[in-house]
């Protein structure tokens, strides 16, 4: 049984026990974000918790952008955080149920949050959500995997060898701008679907 269930991530927002959330858009994100010039991508976000990403990209007129999470307390707060969204783009389910279509794929921390006996899932399950020529953008941590978490670690050689079967791996570099308390540790990906 996984551990990190509904309840547990629940609890965690109900008690303000997370220590991911940097209260913002991370810097290696939102200089992604900026340089797209389709407004009309349809981007989803899983995993969101406050869902600062759909915040800033709502701002910055994309309108079709919908986040996912199986925390209902997560999702409850950026509805009221967050105006103007329709209520319909906020997805409460386990992202592993999700049966849609998206051009972009925006991973930030969700990733590093799950059990890791389901990246290979999450590799499956994000390459089947996208689009032909579809990418999953965004952040993985980059220090040695953990027993103990989350979050969870993992490394650029783990990455490659869990995407490139399922992705043209773009990018997949030491992120330059990480936020501080990130600096060193985060890898910033590109990867186009095949």
């Amino acid at each position: 049984m996984i551990k990190f269930n509904k309840t547990y991530w629940n609890k965690r927002y109900e008690t303000q026990d997370t220590g991911w959330d940097v209260g913002t858009l991370t810097t290696p994100l939102k200089e992604y974000i900026d340089q797209i010039q389709n407004k009309n991508l349809k981007i989803l976000i899983p995993g969101a918790g406050n869902s600062y990403e759909l915040e800033y990209l709502h701002q910055q007129g994309f309108s079709n952008v919908y986040v996912i999470d199986i925390a209902e307390n997560a999702i409850e707060n950026s509805k009221l955080r967050i105006k103007n969204v329709p209520a319909t783009h906020f997805l409460l389910d386990d992202f592993f149920n999700l049966e849609d279509v998206f051009d972009l794929i925006v991973e930030q921390t969700f990733f590093c949050a799950l059990d890791p006996v389901l990246r290979e899932n999450y590799a499956q399950k994000t390459h089947e959500l996208l689009a032909e020529n579809g990418k999953l953008i965004g952040l993985f941590f980059d220090f040695p995997l953990s027993e103990t978490g989350p979050p969870f670690g993992g490394d650029k050689k783990e990455y490659f060898k869990l995407f490139s079967p399922l992705f043209k791996i773009k990018t997949l570099e030491k992120a330059y701008n990480s936020i501080k308390p990130r600096k060193d540790k985060e890898l910033f990906f590109i990867f186009e679907k095949k």
